[in-house]
């Protein structure tokens, strides 16, 4: 595939109920795929693992799951991304599972990768997501791990991220496209395939994404809206939210190991010297906000 703006931006869809899709055919690459999902209250959804890891994201609203694993109830309890801390699930390949809606505008991203291993189910709750504050001045973001490097499972690699309006994120550009280690074998960079899935805290809102690699060819910036995917194949790819408007996305990542080491951009590895003082307006969501 020739990846170019057109290619790499995913716009949302115009079904109510089905906010986005892309699968890894028609990303172009071998492991990555992810959907997002709108149910009403009383709504059920069936579904089955098959040769996949699976995670569920409860982006807004409160649900019960069952499956061979037991039931969870009452998952989920943020009305929206920007009111607080997340719930997900795992299941492991040849899972059967079904999500009932327990309030209308249930929201679920689904992300998925094959695997040859199996792995426990387990639940997710915001006391199980650490909240790391990244970088500084403009270049200040919140980053929510769901399913961070050292989960127990396969490839999956989940977070989530805020940027407040006018800020960077992702920044210094970085990138994870070749699998490297170091001489003691640890790993310094993993060949990720990345989704980014937006949403912002006014319906207007946007940002700007911009994925490059060395040798340009891949080089484009998109402009990402309320529930837009933007793939990043190789390269590096920062992000900036426009002035007004907080900018959220879900990371879901996959490779070739499950790990986030990444290299810098030499050309811009600079700005890291700059930094100061935190931006003092994040973290934009906390645990406390639904107690």
């Amino acid at each position: 595939m020739r990846y170019t703006a057109e290619t790499m931006l995913v716009r949302a869809k115009s079904d109510p109920h089905f906010l986005n899709k892309v699968t890894a055919d028609e990303a172009g690459w071998e492991y990555l795929n992810m959907e997002v999902r709108r149910f009403s209250a009383g709504q059920t959804w069936q579904h089955d693992t098959s040769s996949n890891e699976a995670a569920l994201v409860i982006l807004g609203g409160q649900c019960r799951i069952e499956s061979v694993h037991g039931t969870w109830e009452k998952v989920g309890r943020r009305p929206n991304v920007f009111s607080g801390m997340p719930y997900a699930a795992y299941f492991s390949r040849h899972t059967q599972f079904e999500v009932t809606a327990l309030t209308d505008g249930l929201e679920i991203a689904h992300g998925w990768v094959k695997t040859d291993e199996d792995h426990p189910a387990r639940l997710i709750t915001p006391d199980d997501s650490p909240i790391e504050i990244r970088g500084g001045n403009n270049a200040t973001r919140q980053i929510n791990g769901i399913i961070p490097p050292g989960f127990d499972c396969h490839r999956l690699i989940v977070v989530e991220v805020y940027t407040p309006g006018g800020n960077w994120s992702s920044y210094p550009p970085h990138k994870h496209d070749v699998h490297r280690v170091d001489s003691q074998g640890n790993i310094v960079e993993a060949d990720l395939e990345e989704i980014y899935y937006y949403k912002l805290d006014k319906p207007e809102g946007f940002a700007f994404q911009r994925v490059y690699n060395d040798s340009r060819s891949i080089d484009a910036v998109m402009t990402a809206q309320d529930n837009d995917i933007v793939l990043v194949p190789e390269g590096y790819h920062p992000v900036s939210a426009a002035y007004g408007y907080n900018c959220y996305y879900l990371n879901i990542l996959a490779g070739s190991a499950q790990s986030l080491a990444n290299s810098d951009d030499p050309a811009h590895a600079w700005a890291k010297t700059t930094w100061t003082t935190p931006d003092l307006r994040l973290p934009l969501v906390t645990h406390a906000m639904e107690r």
